[in-house]
């Protein structure tokens, strides 16, 4: 990206601001129809919604007026004949020495869950104390009208000469592993290509604060068959000499943990660096943890939750309690997620983990892992000018400076963007905030909150406008 100019073209952020405000009413209710879309992924759920999804995010984009091209692509999924969910890509060049940006997010969402969980109906906004629910108005169709809103604002306030490049990459299936994000950014790697990456998938450290996200846990995940007996047995015949398939994987996974509940895999590593003040009181109120339940892990709760590793086993193929017969079971398969700490590659966090497993497999059981998914950990590099743009336009956009988060949850495509575009600052934004509750039931926006992130997002676009063409003026 080209420094800033020594005499960059100046802008008023309060017109900027103004038009976001004039513009957000529109913002709000296209955000309505997008979540109107279930647009689930997932091979499950009818894959026409995901691209009826596409469609009226490709509609956003042209009529926006910015892009020159937009259209909506697919890749492959592996080496067969499969093709991954659509994706919407968007094309604006940069006027001579202006730097170029891509705008990601994505228009699939998760499943719905237990609607008996939903205190509103799943895929239709509802606004209740300035906040809108409904399944993907946080995670990630709010991330889509980020960008959609702030392009929309750009042009109100300088109409055809934004000079700045823009790329806009609207994935259909990051909710669905993101199967064929690297083979679609192989092939259409000329139309994606750009000085800075905004990342609108993440969130903000509070409803009032900013975050801008500078670091990722990455995810090992694996299924995990725990074997010990050729066949199904009588309990109350065998029950007492025989380990049965359920014994031998609770033991097992619990060598997993230490008493206080920290990962006890040797080989693990935590990533040092400073953190925010985060109270012992918000985790117990942002988690649902109820009073009596204790805190699990050492250190501060930033640090666990961002820096340091974690093992969840996220399910369990055994007989359900109204179908438990007196059986000693043959065999227990477990889905195992853990959360890499940034700065371990996920490969090596995979190779310790299954080391630990197999010393560890109680009373000798037969371990078979399956359905293996690695995605890599993320460290910003906060020394570039986007990054300080950025922090700029969230300052004035909030009104407070930006946090620097870590996230615990995991982007594995920010790998493959980092591959295929290693030159490029990846900036990770988002609109959500602890409260949002994406993934669950009463998923939610906070309204304010959005409108800032819009305008904050607007006025970095801005920023990237204002930059002088140095390299042409040195050029002449």
């Amino acid at each position: 990206m080209n420094d800033v100019a020594s005499n960059p073209e100046p802008f008023d952020s309060s017109v900027l601001g103004a038009a976001v405000r004039d513009e957000f009413p529109r913002i709000v209710n296209d955000l309505g129809d997008l979540v109107r879309i279930p647009s689930v992924a997932w091979s499950a759920f009818d894959p026409a919604e995901v691209q009826r999804s596409a469609e009226a995010v490709a509609r956003l984009a042209r009529d926006t007026g910015a892009f020159s091209m937009v259209d909506i692509r697919r890749a492959p999924v592996g080496d067969g004949d499969e093709l991954g969910q659509p994706a919407v890509v968007a094309r604006r060049d940069a006027a001579p020495g202006y730097p170029t940006v891509l705008l990601y997010a994505h228009h699939d969402v998760q499943p719905p869950g237990d609607r008996d969980h939903w205190d509103t109906e799943v895929y239709e906004p509802t606004l209740i104390d300035g906040r809108i629910y409904g399944r993907g108005a946080a995670d990630d169709k709010a991330g889509v009208m980020a960008h959609i809103g702030a392009i929309r604002s750009l042009v109100s306030v300088f109409g055809d000469d934004l000079r700045v490049g823009i790329r806009l990459f609207i994935e259909g299936e990051e909710e669905f592993g993101s199967r064929s994000f690297a083979a679609f950014l192989e092939q259409n790697a000329d139309d994606l290509e750009a000085d800075a990456i905004v990342v609108a998938d993440s969130g903000n450290w509070d409803e009032q604060t900013p975050g801008l996200t500078v670091a990722l846990r990455g995810n090992v995940t694996f299924a995990l068959t725990v074997r010990t007996l050729a066949h199904a047995s009588h309990s109350g015949m065998f029950g007492g000499a025989v380990p049965d398939a359920m014994l031998a994987a609770v033991r097992t996974l619990d060598t997993m943990w230490d008493a206080e509940g920290a990962v006890a895999i040797d080989g693990l590593t935590r990533h040092e660096a400073d953190t925010p003040d985060y109270a012992s009181e918000r985790l117990r109120d942002e988690a649902g943890l109820p009073e009596g339940v204790s805190e699990i892990g050492r250190g501060s709760v930033a640090s666990r939750l961002w820096f340091q590793p974690s093992v969840t086993v996220t399910g369990i193929n055994a007989p359900s309690v109204d179908q438990a017969s007196n059986t000693l079971l043959p065999a227990v398969t477990v889905r195992v997620s853990v959360r890499v700490a940034p700065g371990q590659p996920a490969a090596e966090a995979y190779a310790h983990i299954r080391r630990h497993l197999e010393a560890n497999a109680a009373f000798g059981a037969q371990l078979e892992f399956a359905d293996v998914d690695l995605g890599d950990p993320f460290l910003v590099d906060t020394t570039g000018p986007a990054v300080a743009a950025i922090t700029t336009a969230m300052t004035s956009a909030w009104g407070v400076e930006p946090v620097e988060l870590g996230i615990g949850g995991s982007i594995p495509f920010i790998a493959d963007l980092v591959q295929t575009f290693p030159s490029a600052e990846i900036l990770v934004t988002g609109v959500e905030d602890p409260n949002s509750r994406a993934h669950s039931p009463n998923e939610s926006l906070h309204v304010e909150g959005f409108r800032k992130s819009v305008t904050a997002e607007a006025l970095f676009l801005a920023a990237l406008r204002a930059r002088g063409a140095d390299a042409s003026a040195a050029d002449a």
